[in-house]
């Protein structure tokens, strides 16, 4: 899918100084020079020599700058245009045409001209345009969506996430992981409805989780945080589903679902089962309608260990023949001790599995336990804090507007209270079905 977007903790490959230069030089020669469109023209021109029809073939020389428009600016345009038109003219001439016959189809080759030259000015500044509105998406990306790093603490993880909307870079699922005092954090989750309002949400809940995973020292703390701001910000029919987990202690994690589907936990000899919740509560958002309120789930974590996080994106799939993708049976067949390898697999096959496009946004999350002789390479090791990638001038600008954004989000959360623990449980997910119609449990999609 042309719209993948890969937002792992890995840093993008550097080009060679060749490549760098030496390619936008020659892509400029080729869009500069109108080629085709000459090209064109003169075998207009051969064939009109050589048949020595009159002005049969005149008129289609107006193809020229019309092909031009597509390829070229303004300035090509004309040149095509002016080089049509002067041949016409010759050929014209040549063939003993009716001056006012003649001058009807070399005003017609100026028409198509100066229109063509009209229409490629004006896709010159669409592009201009589009190009800024990409700017802004890759500093909303880096903001919201900051690169994880492929080792944190005890953990190895690997990102993957996918934007259904065409070109876009962000869309209404969320995630994040953040080392703080109180340990690892994290937050899976996906915004109902898709959107500039969808991302508006999804920035909201990772402004409040940032900063209340490094104030709060107790997990529900922290998802209550986010529930009250939302309830403050989010419309009546607005939730989020999210699954936020910690690593507070040796060997076991603590998690805590909010109407998201359940997360996946691979053991370290390959047994796949699904993390449910033994009391469902309600999507954020949700939770003055319902009495339910959230419970903490304590999970053994042992090295070798893997927990999976994703969004309905992943289990709604669907391919030709109207069949969910398979997640629960397929990760079992890419799993890995290399978490970014595991992710790969899965979401080349998922993007095979629905045809090449997905009609939804798709994020998918690793977690792994490394074992305590693993070696650990010195760049991949998480710093605090994460470092965006550098940014163009326009990204640059956009970065401050949605930095000054997020800043007016954090100001709104407010402190939260604990809750009580609740044993945990888990079940075999080995069939398609295990997943489907369960991805909010019983919520709703989002």
């Amino acid at each position: 899918m042309s719209q993948a977007r890969d937002h792992g903790g890995g840093h993008r490959p550097k080009q060679p100084y060749r490549n760098r230069f030496t390619g936008p030089v020659n892509a400029q020669l080729a869009a500069g020079v109108p080629v085709l469109p000459v090209l064109i023209v003169a075998g207009i021109v051969f064939v009109d020599v050589l048949g020595g029809a009159g002005t049969i073939w005149l008129p289609l020389l107006a193809a020229g700058p019309a092909l031009a428009a597509t390829t070229n600016g303004p300035r090509g345009v004309l040149c095509v245009g002016f080089l049509a038109t002067g041949l016409g003219g010759l050929l014209g001439s040549r063939h003993g045409v009716p001056g006012r016959e003649l001058a009807a189809v070399l005003s017609a080759l100026m028409a198509v001209t100066l229109a063509s030259g009209l229409a490629s000015a004006l896709r010159d500044r669409r592009e201009r345009v589009l190009a800024a509105v990409r700017s802004v998406a890759e500093a909303a990306q880096h903001a919201l969506l900051q690169p994880v790093p492929e080792i944190v603490g005890p953990f190895r993880v690997a990102v993957r996430y996918s934007a259904a909307a065409a070109e876009a870079r962000i869309g209404g699922d969320l995630y994040a992981l953040v080392p703080t005092p109180h340990g690892i954090r994290l937050i899976v989750g996906d915004v109902r409805g898709k959107g500039l309002p969808a991302v508006g949400t999804a920035a909201l809940v990772l402004g409040v989780f940032r900063e209340a995973a490094y104030d709060e020292p107790d997990l529900l703390a922290v998802v209550d945080r986010i529930e009250r701001s939302l309830a403050r910000n989010l419309g009546a029919d607005d939730f989020v589903t999210a699954v936020v987990a910690g690593y507070a202690e040796e060997g076991e994690l603590e998690v805590v679902n909010c109407g998201h589907a359940p997360p996946l936990l691979i053991s370290g000899s390959g047994r796949v089962v699904a993390v449910d919740s033994d009391h469902p509560a309600p999507p954020l958002g949700l939770r003055a309608l319902l009495a339910e309120e959230p419970r903490l789930q304590r999970l053994p974590f042992a090295a070798g260990d893997q927990l999976l996080l994703y969004t309905d994106g992943v289990i709604e799939a669907r391919d030709h023949a109207r069949e969910f993708y398979p997640l629960a049976e397929r990760v079992a067949c890419h799993v890995s001790d290399d978490p970014a390898r595991t992710l790969t697999g899965l979401h080349d096959e998922l993007l095979a599995h629905v045809g090449g496009r997905l009609h939804d946004d798709a994020a998918l999350l690793l977690l792994r336990r490394r074992s305590a002789d693993e070696p650990v390479t010195s760049e991949s090791v998480a710093r605090v804090p994460v470092v965006p990638e550098p940014l163009s001038g326009e990204g640059r600008e956009a970065a401050s507007v949605m930095s000054r954004v997020r800043s007016a989000a954090l100001g709104r959360a407010d402190r939260g209270r604990a809750g009580e623990s609740q044993p945990w449980a888990v079940r075999e997910a080995s069939a398609p079905s295990a997943h489907r119609g369960r991805a909010f449990q019983g919520w709703g999609a989002a």
